[in-house]
């Protein structure tokens, strides 16, 4: 079978007669190749370019506004991102409980107990003390003060009442205790008040570590303040026959000593439970003090509903033991179906409106701890 593929002979140069001149053009045999492309090629890709270039033109503002849009608004230049610091009150609970920690154990040490010191306070071990250790013991500590005085550095007060542990000299005979011995007897039955300087900073594993920057300061009982006026009247008796008198009773005697259903005595959607174990047998109101209340005057009727109503109460709870207890509770009461019902137990008697020059309630102590040189205020203010 014969190939379908033929060699084709070779080109030979046409022979030119001799009579004819030569040409000083040439001879067009098809398409030329220039570097590899041909002149067709190059017409399509000119053609193909110039059609890219449109395209570009065009597409060009329709992507810039794409990419715009894509991107985030930034306000201003761009800057370096700080690297996260911890807010300034980072580290007063655990100030407050190492400071606890540490007036215990300074009130009970003694000789020999650097090193129990030096736990909390790194140079105790150069200091020097006497007495027998665990003479002294410190109970009811509690912290009543607590303020920054610098960045990372707190000031805690400590309270704590000490007891003496140790044998006790009893007078024998006639012999009077005297003057030194009541005076010994009054500071043991005192609550004394413990300054300590603690400075907290990161540690490792993300937790904060803390010291006591000196050993404890004794100073002052912290200043009493005069309590705010309250929204209340004036403590009046309360009147059986008043309704607001008969609604606090059954409530608070439902809840203080489990008799009856605490539930039917509340506004609806208020939730409370009743003391449980119940703590009392019985209650008696003695006194009521009424939200804007100035008169006397007997009440016998209920306002419209919704009407609400704080109050301040007074009583005296029977215990188990058959001693009273006095207490007092703030609530508020709402009136509904001719009745009064119980819409709040306040965790606070509410105060009054505050007067133009006059500091509000809870305006003598800043509730964000600031950072206060020590020489603008005493060491046990």
């Amino acid at each position: 079978m014969k190939s379908a593929w033929t060699r084709r002979p070779a080109k030979s140069a046409p022979a030119q007669p001799a009579d004819t001149e030569p040409q000083d053009w040439d001879i067009d045999e098809g398409p030329q190749h220039v570097g590899g492309w041909s002149t067709g090629a190059q017409a399509n890709t000119s053609a193909a370019f110039r059609w890219a270039a449109w395209g570009l033109l065009v597409l060009g503002p329709l992507l810039g506004a794409a990419a715009y849009l894509s991107v985030p608004a930034q306000a201003g230049p761009v800057q370096k991102r700080a690297a996260p610091t911890a807010p300034a009150a980072t580290g007063a609970q655990g100030a407050a409980g190492f400071a606890q920690l540490f007036v215990a154990a300074f009130i009970s040490a003694g000789e020999g107990d650097q090193d129990k010191l030096a736990a909390y306070y790194p140079a105790a071990t150069s200091l020097r003390l006497d007495g027998d250790p665990d003479r002294r013991r410190g109970e009811q500590l509690t912290v009543v003060r607590l303020r920054q005085t610098h960045r990372g550095v707190w000031s805690v007060t400590v309270a704590a009442r000490i007891t003496d542990t140790g044998p006790s000299a009893q007078p024998s005979g006639d012999d009077r205790p005297d003057n030194k011995d009541n005076a010994t007897a009054t500071a043991a039955q005192a609550v004394r008040y413990f300054q300590v300087p603690v400075a907290t900073a990161p540690a490792a594993g993300g937790a904060s570590g803390y010291t006591a920057l000196a050993m404890p300061a004794e100073v002052s009982a912290p200043e009493r303040i005069k309590a705010p006026a309250l929204v209340y009247g004036p403590m009046r008796p309360a009147l059986p026959a008043d309704p607001r008198t008969q609604a606090v009773t059954e409530f608070l005697n439902a809840y203080l000593t489990g008799a009856g259903e605490l539930d039917r005595y509340l506004a609806p959607g208020t939730k409370l439970a009743p003391v449980a174990p119940a703590p009392y047998t019985g209650i008696a109101i003695d006194t009521l003090a009424i939200e804007g209340e100035k008169g006397t005057e007997p009440v016998t009727t209920v306002p419209d509903n919704g009407t609400t109503l704080r109050l301040l109460v007074a009583l005296r709870a029977t215990g188990h033991d058959e001693v009273r207890v006095p207490l007092t509770y703030a609530l508020t009461l709402k009136a509904r179906a001719g009745r009064w019902e119980i819409a709040s137990l306040d965790g606070a008697p509410a105060p009054g409106p505050v007067t133009s020059g006059t500091p509000g309630p809870g305006t003598t102590a800043s509730t964000a701890p600031t950072a206060t040189p020590l020489n603008k205020e005493p060491s046990h203010a």
